[in-house]
C-alpha cells in the first residue's frame, strides 16, 4: 500500500481542504524555474515553468510526458500506483479532499519539490507519484476552479 507521508501538522485552506504543513520544506513555488530547469536540464521543469508563464495547461500535460520519458515508467502502470495515492491520501484527509480548493501554487510547489527528490533517488515515500498527483491536481483545479489559480503569469518573459 502506499503512504502518504504527512508531519501530523495540516494546514487548512478557506475552502475547508488540508493538506500537510509546508513548513520547513522550501517553498519550491519560488525558484526561478527557468534558472532550476537550465540548471538540472530538465525538461520536465521547463515544461512547469512554462506553465507559469503563460497559463497554457498543455505544459503541464507535456511536464507530465517528459516526467515518464525520463524516468522510464509505463504509463499505466504509474497510474496504477498514483490511485494507490489517492487511496492513502483519502484515509488521511477524507475522499475528494483537494477537490475543495487548494490554491494552485501549493500543488506546484509540492510537486516540484517531489519531482526533485525523485531525481535526486529519495526513498522514503513514492515521490513519483506524489509528482503526478500534485500535477493533476494542478491542472484539475485551474480546469474546474479558476478562482484557486494564485499563479500571475510573468508577462515581461518572453518564452522563445
Amino acid at each position: 500500500m502506499a503512504e502518504v507521508k504527512n508531519s501530523g501538522k495540516k494546514r487548512e485552506f478557506g475552502t475547508g481542504a488540508h493538506r500537510d504543513s509546508a513548513e520547513n520544506k522550501g517553498r519550491c513555488d519560488l525558484l526561478p524555474l527557468g534558472v532550476a530547469a537550465e540548471f538540472l536540464g530538465s525538461d520536465t521543469l521547463r515544461c512547469i515553468y512554462s506553465f507559469t508563464l503563460t497559463l497554457n495547461e498543455t505544459s503541464l500535460y507535456q511536464a507530465l510526458d517528459c516526467f515518464v520519458n525520463e524516468f522510464g515508467y509505463s504509463k499505466e502502470q504509474l497510474l496504477l500506483d498514483v490511485a494507490k495515492h489517492y487511496e492513502a491520501g483519502a484515509k488521511v484527509y477524507g475522499e475528494n479532499n483537494w477537490k475543495k480548493g487548494i490554491p494552485l501554487h501549493v500543488f506546484i510547489d509540492s510537486g516540484i519539490r517531489h519531482y526533485l527528490k525523485c531525481r535526486k533517488g529519495d526513498i522514503d515515500e513514492r515521490h513519483d507519484c506524489a509528482f503526478v498527483w500534485n500535477l493533476f491536481g494542478a491542472i484539475w483545479t485551474f480546469k474546474h476552479l479558476p478562482e484557486m489559480n494564485d499563479i500571475t503569469p510573468d508577462i515581461t518573459v518572453k518564452i522563445a
